[in-house]
C-alpha cells in the first residue's frame, strides 16, 4: 500500500501525438490533472479517454506562470505530493516507488535527473537536476517564461532522488516566438533577477541581435545576485559568440578567455575558443584548446551544458586539425574516436578514407624527400642551378599536386 497520495499535473496545447506515451509514463500516480490552453486537435479527447482530469482555459495575455498555477489549482488539497511534467517528457519506470521510498513527512520538494537532450540511441547528451516534485501547499509558479516553482513557506526541505529519471523529447515543431517578449516582460517586472536577465541575453543571441545580447549579458554580469559561476561563464561565452558574429575577433577571444577563467572546470569555453581558432585556420591553437577540453572529465549536472562539448564534435575537429598539421596518425586516432560515437555518420566515414589516402601519400612524399636529400647531399652547384632537394623540401605546391594525383 502506498504511503502518500501522489498526482501528476501539467499544461498542454495541441499535443495529441504525445498523449499515449506521456500517460503510460505518468499512470503510476494516483491521479493526473491537465489544463488544456486551447487545443484544436484531439489532445483533450485522448486525455479524457485515458481517464485524465482535463479542464480547458484560455490564458490571455499568455504567461507560463499563470497557466502553471491554474493547473496546480486543479489539484485537491488532500494530495501529499504533486509532480509537474510536460507532455513531451517521459519518466523511466518505477519513479513512484523511488519517490515514496525517499519522501518523508518533512520533505517539501525533490530534485531528480532530467535528460534534456538524448541522442538517437536514447543516450543522454545534456543531463542536469530539475525539481518540479513538491508538496501540495506553499508553492506557486512565478515569471512569465522560464517559470520557477517558488516556495512560500518558512523552511524548505529539498531531497535528491537520483533513481528518478525524466527524459525530454522536445517537439521541434513548436515555436518559441513568445519567449522574447515574455522575457522582456519578466526583466521589466524584476530587473534584479539574474536568471531571467541571463535568459533574455541568450534569447537576443538566438535572434541574432548581437549588440542587444552583449549589452544585456553585461548587465547580468554586473548584478550583485549574479554569483553562479556556471551561468556567468555562459554569459561570457555568449558575449564572445556575439563579438565573433560582429567580426570583432580580438574581443571574442578576450571574452572566451574570461569565460575560461570564470569556470575552468567546464569544457564549453575551451571548445568554443577552439572553434574560433579553427574557423580562422589556426589549427595548432585550435587543437590546444580542444585538448584542454578533453582533459576535463567531470560533467556538471546543470542546465549549463552544451551538447557539442560531450558528443563527438571535439574528436571530429581534432581529426581535421591534425590532418592540416600533417599529423596523420593523430588525425586517424581522433577520427576513429568520432566514428565510435557515431558509427553511421557518412561524412566521418568518408573523412577517414581521405585521411588514410593522404597518409599514404605523405609517406611517399617523405620517402622521396629523404632519397633526394641523400642523393644530393654533397653535390656542389652553380649559382643558378636547380637543386632537387630544395625543390622537394620547400615546394608545398608540388606536394599538393602529388597528393591530389595519387588520391584521384
Amino acid at each position: 500500500m502506498n504511503k502518500y497520495k501522489v498526482c501528476v499535473y501539467g499544461i498542454c496545447k495541441n499535443e495529441e501525438k504525445f498523449v499515449k506515451r506521456w500517460y503510460e509514463s505518468m499512470k503510476e500516480a494516483d491521479a493526473i490533472f491537465v489544463l488544456d490552453t486551447g487545443s484544436t486537435d484531439n489532445t483533450v479527447k485522448l486525455l479524457k479517454e485515458f481517464g485524465v482530469n482535463v479542464r480547458t482555459s484560455k490564458i490571455e495575455p499568455w504567461r507560463f506562470d499563470v497557466a502553471r498555477n491554474k493547473s496546480l489549482d486543479l489539484i485537491p488539497d488532500d494530495y501529499d505530493i504533486c509532480v509537474c511534467t510536460d507532455l513531451d517528457e517521459v519518466f523511466e519506470k518505477g519513479w513512484r516507488k523511488y519517490l515514496e521510498d525517499s519522501w518523508v513527512g518533512s520533505t517539501s520538494r525533490a530534485r531528480y535527473n532530467y535528460n534534456w537532450s538524448l541522442d538517437d540511441n536514447n543516450r543522454p547528451l545534456v543531463n542536469f537536476y530539475t525539481d518540479k516534485i513538491h508538496q501540495r501547499k506553499n508553492y506557486k509558479w512565478t515569471h512569465p517564461v522560464h517559470e520557477v516553482l517558488t516556495f512560500l513557506g518558512d523552511k524548505e526541505n529539498i531531497i535528491t532522488i537520483d533513481n528518478i529519471v525524466l527524459n525530454h523529447y522536445s517537439d521541434k515543431s513548436k515555436s518559441r516566438g513568445s519567449y522574447l517578449p515574455l522575457l522582456e516582460l519578466s526583466v521589466k517586472e524584476d530587473p534584479n533577477d539574474d536568471r531571467n536577465m541571463h535568459y533574455l541575453g541568450r534569447e537576443y543571441m538566438y535572434y541574432g541581435k548581437w549588440n542587444e545580447c552583449i549589452d544585456t549579458l553585461i548587465k547580468h554580469l554586473n548584478l550583485k545576485s549574479s554569483t553562479w559561476k556556471d551561468e556567468r561563464c555562459a554569459s561570457m561565452r555568449f558575449i564572445a559568440r556575439s563579438y565573433k558574429k560582429l567580426g570583432r575577433v580580438e574581443e571574442s577571444r578576450m571574452w572566451y578567455d574570461k569565460a575560461i577563467n570564470e569556470a575552468p572546470y567546464l569544457r564549453d569555453s575551451y571548445v568554443e575558443r577552439g572553434i574560433l581558432e579553427y574557423e580562422l585556420d589556426n589549427y595548432k591553437e585550435a587543437s590546444k584548446y580542444l585538448n584542454d577540453a578533453l582533459n576535463i572529465n567531470s560533467h556538471e549536472k546543470t542546465y549549463i551544458n552544451e551538447i557539442f562539448s560531450w558528443d563527438n564534435t571535439i574528436y571530429d575537429m581534432l581529426s581535421i586539425c591534425m590532418f592540416y598539421l600533417n599529423r596523420i596518425d593523430e588525425s586517424l586516432f581522433y577520427i576513429d574516436k568520432a566514428i565510435d560515437m557515431e558509427p553511421n555518420n557518412e561524412r566521418l566515414i568518408n573523412n577517414k578514407k581521405i585521411i588514410k589516402r593522404f597518409g599514404i601519400t605523405s609517406a611517399i612524399v617523405n620517402h622521396v624527400k629523404k632519397l633526394a636529400c641523400k642523393k644530393y647531399k654533397h653535390r656542389k652547384t652553380a649559382k643558378n642551378a636547380i637543386i632537387i632537394p630544395t625543390f622537394f623540401n620547400i615546394s608545398p605546391l608540388f606536394i599538393l599536386l602529388l597528393k591530389l594525383f595519387l588520391v584521384w
